[in-house]
């Protein structure tokens, strides 16, 4: 079975095929295999608006089974920020960089506990035919105050995880891939996967 993984960011797409191990069967493409696909903007007011909008536009469009996701980091002591904005949190062509550094400047006041925040992981499922399953994935951790580790992407050198000390940046893929947000999401798609396979 073919499903495409609504996503041009190789990082984001290397993570899913390393979860989706599980289903040798899956057809694996991303929208870098369709590079006259063009994306919706988005324009949701949250993870799940611009998760099921993606994937019900792509597989309408591209007439196939789509897996696509809206995930950010959230700090409750900012009010939520940047929240559905982490990817253009800096500004829209902002680099990861970039995104990390303002959030450490809009941090520096903030001491232990208010530099608590979470990943948050929407993922949908949709047919041609529309929206099938959408679940929710959460990992709770605290923002450093440096960054710390050269592995992952996003903010993961600035989050580190309850329970294990290190940051997003410092843990191997696999163990990274077994607890984060977006694991925790496609783990309750698991049974639907099953079943179309």
């Amino acid at each position: 079975m073919r499903l495409i993984i609504a996503s041009k960011n190789v990082h984001k797409i290397r993570e899913f095929r390393a979860m989706l191990k599980l289903f040798p069967k899956l057809d694996l493409l991303s929208l870098i295999d369709f590079p006259f696909y063009a994306p919706q903007e988005e324009t949701g007011m949250s993870f799940t608006e611009n998760s099921t909008a993606k994937a019900i536009h792509a597989a309408a469009q591209l007439n196939a089974w789509v897996i696509a996701d809206d995930s950010g980091l959230v700090v409750p002591a900012l009010n939520g920020e940047p929240g559905i904005f982490s990817h253009r949190y800096a500004g829209n062509k902002a680099t990861d960089k970039q995104n990390r550094q303002k959030l450490l400047n809009s941090m520096q006041h903030l001491q232990d506990p208010l530099r608590h925040a979470y990943f948050e992981c929407v993922i949908s499922l949709a047919s041609p035919e529309g929206l099938k399953k959408t679940t929710t994935g959460k990992v709770e951790g605290v923002i450093l105050e440096k960054e710390k580790g050269s592995l992952g992407f996003g903010y993961d050198s600035i989050f580190m995880k309850h329970e294990y000390g290190k940051t997003f940046a410092q843990l191997e893929e696999t163990i990274k891939n077994k607890i984060s947000h977006r694991r925790k999401a496609l783990d309750k798609l698991f049974p639907i996967l099953e079943s179309l396979v």
